[in-house]
Parts: structure tokens; C-alpha cells; sequence
């Protein structure tokens, strides 16, 4: 096929010999079937800031780190360079996020070098060598889905130990290669420590996890993996191998009233005293 051309700078580096078509195309990014010398690999092309549909980046990026501070407050003030470095910590994103996750034991495409808006990786593969499908494209029995969700429920558990949430995990993100699912598309991903809605994320993941497989699977609807899984993390006590029941007890803890009155009391005196200085400065 016709080289793309934002692939044609990885050809002329000798980093791809041929372009052989393409594989699919999501919000972020367009991937295309490449060879490299003798190995069949796949370019992950990512669309520019202004062509994607992923509109909640600016959440996503809270707690990411970037070079130095010129490019901080370049990024801030939304300058021509601040959007070309937001897009460059976009897509590294993904890199870091996969090397790490890769170091973990979590199941996710092997990165090879990201160029130039290209992340060249592995091509995931199904039992017959065919490209892996996404798993909202595969048949599932119950007794699949439930191995399915324990596999993937697990990822999310060594994903978290090693400080990572995807922060947009479905059905759609997920390939079912010959030896089972594997989470794809992380240019979003969080550090856990680092950003304050880690932990919506985190339980938003899991739930769209039991609300897919739940459809062949029903035990899992009303499940809590997610609310078990944070508050184990939270509290020091989550390993790869900590055991989750899906079950989180409620909280009975009574509401402090008083207290929340007091608060509220202290907010209304403190901006009468505001008005009544902005008023005594007019």
C-alpha cells in the first residue's frame, strides 16, 4: 500500500521497510502493519490534538512530569512549543507506561522506538497467527468470560503495584491474543500517586471490565473489585497476590453535622469579611 506519511521519516531511518496495511484506526491513533527486515511489527500513527475525539486529556495529565520548566509554563500558556510538547508527553506517555508495565509482568505490547509521532511495537497475534482481535470482537462462553475478567483483574492489580492505571480500560482496548487478553492503548495512563482522581479511574476501569463481562457471566454484576482494590492499595496492603473477594463493606461511619455546619458557618463569615473589604476599597 501507500506509505502514510507520517510513516515515510521511520523508512528513510531504515526503522521500517514496507508499509503492508492497515490494522485499525481508534480516537487516538491509526495503526498500520509494518516489516521490519524479517519481523512484521505494527506503527502506532497518533492523530494530532486537534483530530483526536479522547477529549479529557487535561485530566489525564495531572502528575505528569516534563523536562524543565520552560516547557511547564509553555504548556501552561497553550504557546505553539507548550502544544507540541504536550503532544511529545502524550505519546511518551504511552512508551514509559508500557516499558514500565512490561518490567511488572503485565501483558502488553513489546515497545520498540517511538519516532517522530510513531510508536513502532509488537504485532499481537491469535492462535492462528492472524492479528489478535479486540475482545469486544470475540465470542465468550461464562466460563471464558469469568477466566477473562480474573486474568484481566489481575493485570489491573500488577499495573497498580507498579504505580500505573489505564484510566480508559473497556472492551475495546483489550486483545485476545493465542495466549489470552492483553491491554493495549496507554497514551492516558496515570501515575497512581500522582493524580488526585487515580482512584475514579481505577474504580471506573474495573467496573467496565464487570459491567462487559457480566453480559455472559451475571455472578459478576454488583461485584466491587474495583472499591476492594483501592482501598487494599490505599491502605499498603495490596500485592500481586493479594487474595479480592469483590465484596466492600459499607461504611457506617455517622456524618459529623455539626462539624459540616461549622465549616459552612466559617466559609459564609469568611466571605461577608471578603465583600466588606472589597466593598471598603471601592
Amino acid at each position: 500500500m501507500k506509505t502514510p506519511k507520517r510513516i515515510a521519516p521511520l523508512i528513510e531511518e531504515g526503522l521500517v521497510d514496507e508499509v503492508l496495511r492497515q490494522l485499525m484506526s481508534g480516537k487516538e491513533a491509526t495503526v498500520y502493519v509494518v516489516r521490519c527486515g524479517e519481523e512484521i511489527r505494527c506503527a502506532k500513527v497518533y492523530k494530532e490534538a486537534d483530530r483526536r475525539s479522547f477529549h479529557q486529556a487535561v485530566s489525564y495529565q495531572e502528575g505528569r512530569r516534563v523536562k524543565n520548566s520552560r516547557q511547564a509554563r509553555a504548556m501552561e500558556k497553550g504557546t505553539r512549543y507548550g502544544r507540541k510538547m504536550a503532544e511529545e508527553v502524550w505519546q511518551n506517555a504511552e512508551v514509559d507506561a508500557l516499558y514500565r508495565l512490561a518490567a511488572a509482568g503485565v501483558r502488553v505490547p513489546q515497545p520498540y522506538v517511538c519516532f517522530e509521532g510513531v510508536l513502532l511495537m509488537e504485532l499481537l497475534t491469535d492462535a492462528d497467527g492472524h492479528a489478535a482481535p479486540r475482545l469486544n470482537d470475540v465470542v465468550l462462553g461464562e466460563a471464558l468470560a469469568l477466566q477473562y475478567h480474573a486474568t484481566l483483574l489481575h493485570q489491573v492489580v500488577l499495573m497498580l503495584c507498579a504505580g500505573v492505571i489505564h484510566g480508559d480500560l473497556s472492551e475495546f482496548n483489550i486483545l485476545v491474543t493465542g495466549e489470552g487478553p492483553v491491554i493495549i492503548d496507554l497514551p492516558q495512563a496515570v501515575d497512581a500517586a500522582g493524580n488526585t482522581g487515580a482512584g475514579d479511574m481505577l474504580v471506573r476501569d474495573v467496573a467496565n471490565l464487570a459491567a462487559y463481562f457480566s453480559r455472559f457471566a451475571p455472578s459478576l454484576l454488583g461485584s466491587q473489585y474495583g472499591k476492594e482494590i483501592w482501598a487494599l492499595y490505599q491502605a499498603g496492603l495490596l500485592t500481586p497476590d493479594t487474595p479480592l473477594t469483590g465484596y466492600v463493606a459499607p461504611d457506617e461511619t455517622k456524618a459529623d453535622v455539626g462539624a459540616v455546619l461549622r465549616e459552612i458557618e466559617d466559609a459564609r463569615l469568611e466571605e461577608e469579611a471578603r465583600q466588606r473589604y472589597l466593598a471598603a476599597q471601592s
